[in-house]
């Protein structure tokens, strides 16, 4: 038969095996940081480029697109060359793919740590970033579909199935979740609102994890275990078994990241039910691995390549068995928003994806330069290392979950909150913290041990960029399926058949959940209470946003006693109509903050609590492990965008355009008029600010830490107005007692008490960061007029506090005297002297 010459394209491959090293070790130097500022807030510099807010999405970007992404072209253009016996369809594909991925990870690294994020979790990125992503994705699927056109070979081998699938979903993931539209250069609201952007964003971030972290990293097992093993893959059905049912049912398994919030209860059950199915495909594919392996265990002992795939395959079985329990009712609603999270993903990344990269590397670089491993001990003992690195990291987070979640949900015998202050579990569970840093930074050194074992095997070989290789054409045979051939081999042969198919068992899923979230208004009950942001408010969610406050803070109380007595009423589908994107978070290292805004809440903090908690948040909690963000009230909040991003926000739906009177930001043409916009937002923010100077702080309106103040008000506000209104309907008559100004009410004045006392003093006056009220101990004075004074005039750490109305005053000092001897539960200890 006619041999034909070819040449395999080794450069390519061998750019890309250069930038995963070198971004794996940078993605763990960022990561390790992340978890030390965890553990020591110092950490955090006081800049704001480099707060955890900011280094935490960068760490997960690194680690996915950088570091793995890079592993996966690396396998997959070395592999695909070889099993279809042709060199990739296009070099110039080759380098825009090369090229433009190095760039994308460049403004990545620049945009995150400036804060420009849309706060989509794994989908950070800014618009412009999206269409460049887009576009050099698209040229990797180009350059892959044109090789399996002019392949050699009949039958497209498996490990090149999850090649072809990673690209076709990750394509169609990326567009439908990155639907947005641009405010600015550096800005942009994407089209979904609250349920529908969480539904979204999960349908997109749970398959980002299946795509893009799981299923090319399949097709690297398929090629390089064998290899390595000199072992042929133990089932070719099992195979076709685990590719078709893993990528359609992945696609349905999204909604178990929202189980119990406010999320349609169809879509959650969907959510499990296909969660618990995907348990079957996915231990089918690390069986199938494993298996690969049956008589050559013995070589094992002595390979630390094999010892790299055996770990991973292993920690793929064990992630894939955890996540489909982790997504059991039960399970999460212990699981969720701890630290089990954070454990479960780096067991997957750092046991699969970072494993199984180790050995692809061990595996293909002498290869590439013909030469040998130039250490195998020195592998073997990064292998040692890195594993006990990751079990350092992992077991303490789990640990620590566990210590979470039960501290969170625990009641005393009188069925209060054991642990009504959240800070009791973050320092609780500090050590664990501590500790997995420790792991991190094992795993980090066996990583950055690797780096002089390639470099010396680099230099004892040289590398073919241009090798030549053998084989012949592929034969031409009849379209239609031949005697004795099966419908799979058939497809096999069919590449354009092969990919439209996989295009049709991905997109099923999305589009079942999707679509009637988006068109069925009955599953997402609008709330008439609940109101559009104001200028000022919505200035202050993009500086939340733009803080990377989301990944501390959720934004939805569950319905569970154990939230709702610790955070305020449980979380409803209709609050959530205006967000644009969602701030739902996905980990609660700080409390949920959905009902910060609630008037008379347990999570309310008037607006010089925030002041000093933004300026130094150990001054109001000794162990809090929050950062300062001194910019905050030194920055003036740009403003240049506020127009077009209320023009947006109309655009989107937002009633902005007098449907709502108290929001009419237009004028009679219709258009936004700015000095509508621009009085809204002055007046709101003058209101605060002389609420702050008239508490001795030196601030002006136009300061960033005005409008996340307003912003954080706006969180549960509009369902406290309302409750508050119910109350107010139903309600008795007020209490009158006599004190020295005369009638005052015990009501309005635990009003007043709640609105503004409440944060530092407990909703029933037992301490908190303020001393205990209740008890029968004073600091400055248990009569009438000692406490008085210390409203009007402050005390030690307590402002004083000049905006209050002598009625008002008066009806806050009849409640507060009215406190002493209730003994409240769970009350701080005594301080000052006894009151005789």
């Amino acid at each position: 038969m006619t041999q034909e010459k070819f040449y395999y394209d080794n450069k390519i491959v061998k750019l890309f095996a250069y930038a995963t090293l070198f971004w794996g070790i940078v993605g763990m130097l960022v990561g390790l940081l992340a978890a030390a500022q965890i553990a020591f807030p110092s950490l955090n510099f006081g800049l704001s480029f480099t707060t955890f807010g900011r280094v935490r999405p960068l760490h997960t970007n690194a680690i996915i697109f950088a570091f793995t992404g890079n592993a996966i072209f690396t396998g997959a253009y070395y592999s695909m060359q070889r099993l279809l016996k042709t060199r990739m369809f296009s070099d110039t594909l080759s380098k825009v793919n090369f090229w433009g991925w190095q760039i994308i990870i460049l403004l990545a690294a620049i945009t995150l740590l400036s804060g420009i994020t849309t706060s989509k979790e794994y989908a950070e990125l800014e618009w412009p970033i999206d269409i460049l992503i887009a576009i050099v994705w698209v040229s990797f699927g180009w350059n892959m579909i044109g090789t399996l056109i002019k392949r050699r070979v009949q039958h497209i081998y498996v490990a090149i199935w999850f090649f072809l699938a990673s690209f076709v979903a990750v394509a169609v993931l990326h567009i439908g979740n990155s639907i947005e539209i641009p405010v600015s250069m550096f800005k942009s609201y994407t089209v979904y609102a609250g349920v529908q952007d969480a539904v979204v964003q999960w349908w997109y971030g749970h398959n980002a994890v299946a795509f893009f972290l799981t299923t090319p990293f399949l097709g690297i097992m398929y090629y390089f275990l064998p290899k390595a093993a000199n072992r042929p893959v133990y089932s070719y059905r099992l195979s076709i078994v685990h590719f078709w049912s893993l990528i359609f049912i992945y696609m349905w398994a999204g909604p178990h990241h929202l189980l119990y919030q406010a999320l349609p209860d169809w879509a959650q059950t969907l959510g499990v039910i296909f969660s618990i199915m995907l348990l079957a495909p996915s231990w089918g594919g690390m069986m199938n691995g494993l298996l690969t392996l049956r008589g050559a265990w013995d070589r094992v002992r002595d390979s630390a390549i094999l010892k790299f795939f055996v770990v991973g395959v292993t920690a793929y079985g064990m992630s894939t068995f955890e996540g489909p329990m982790l997504s059991l009712k039960t399970v999460n609603a212990l699981s969720h928003f701890t630290d089990w999270t954070i454990a479960h993903v780096h067991i997957g990344g750092m046991g699969w994806n970072g494993f199984m990269t180790f050995g692809m590397l061990y595996w293909l670089i002498p290869r590439l330069f013909n030469t040998k491993l130039h250490s195998e001990k020195a592998a073997n003992m990064h292998f040692w290392i890195g594993t006990f690195g990751m079990l350092l990291y992992s077991v303490p987070l789990y640990w620590a979950a566990f210590t979470q979640t039960l501290m969170w949900k625990e009641f005393t015998d009188s069925g209060f909150l054991a642990y009504p202050d959240f800070l009791d579990t973050v320092t609780q569970i500090m050590p664990m913290y501590i500790t997995r840093t420790l792991g991190g930074l094992f795993y980090f050194a066996g990583a950055v041990m690797m780096i002089p074992n390639i470099v010396k095997t680099v230099k004892s070989g040289h590398i073919i960029n241009n090798e030549e290789a053998y084989a012949p054409p592929r034969e031409k045979v009849a379209k239609k399926r031949i005697a004795g051939e099966t419908p799979h081999r058939w497809i096999e042969r069919k590449a354009v058949h092969f990919t439209v198919w996989v295009l049709i068992a991905i997109i099923i899923g999305g589009l079942v959940e999707i679509i009637p979230m988006i068109t069925v208004k009955s599953n997402i009950p609008t709330i008439e209470a609940v109101k559009p942001y104001t200028p000022l408010e919505l200035e202050g969610r993009d500086i939340y946003i733009r803080e990377g406050c989301y990944t501390c803070h959720s934004q939805v109380v569950r319905p569970f006693r154990s939230e709702t007595e610790r955070y305020g009423e449980y979380s409803k589908q209709g609050e959530f109509v205006y967000d644009h994107p969602y701030q739902w978070g996905s980990k609660r290292t700080g409390p949920d903050l959905a009902r910060s805004g609630y008037r008379g809440g347990t999570m309310f903090r008037p607006a010089i609590w925030h002041y000093e908690h933004f300026l130094n948040p150990q001054k109001t909690f000794e162990k809090s492990i929050m950062p300062a963000y001194p910019w905050f009230y030194e920055n003036v909040l740009d403003r240049s965008d506020l127009k077009r991003k209320i023009e947006v926000m109309i655009t989107l739906g937002v009633p902005y355009d007098g449907a709502e009177p108290d929001y009419n930001y237009v004028n009679e043409n219709g258009e936004v008029d700015i000095n509508k916009v621009e009085e809204a937002y002055k007046s709101q923010a003058e209101e605060i600010a002389k609420e702050l100077q008239d508490m001795g702080k030196d601030i002006t309106w136009d300061k960033e830490i005005i409008a996340m103040i307003a912003y954080l008000h706006k969180l549960g506000k509009d369902i406290s107005l309302a409750k508050l209104a119910e109350k107010k309907a139903n309600e008795p008559k007020n209490e009158v007692v006599e004190n020295n100004n005369g009638e005052v009410s015990l009501d309005a004045g635990a009003t007043i008490f709640s609105s503004n006392c409440a944060a530092c003093h407990g909703q029933k006056g037992e301490g908190g960061m303020g001393p205990n009220l209740g008890d029968k101990f004073t600091i400055h004075g248990a009569t009438n007029e000692a406490i008085k004074n210390v409203i009007s005039n402050g005390a030690g750490i307590m402002p004083p506090y000049k905006k209050f109305t002598e009625t008002e005053l008066a009806n806050l000092v009849a409640y507060t005297s009215s406190l002493i001897g209730t003994n409240p539960a769970n009350g701080k200890d005594p301080e000052g002297d006894e009151i005789k």
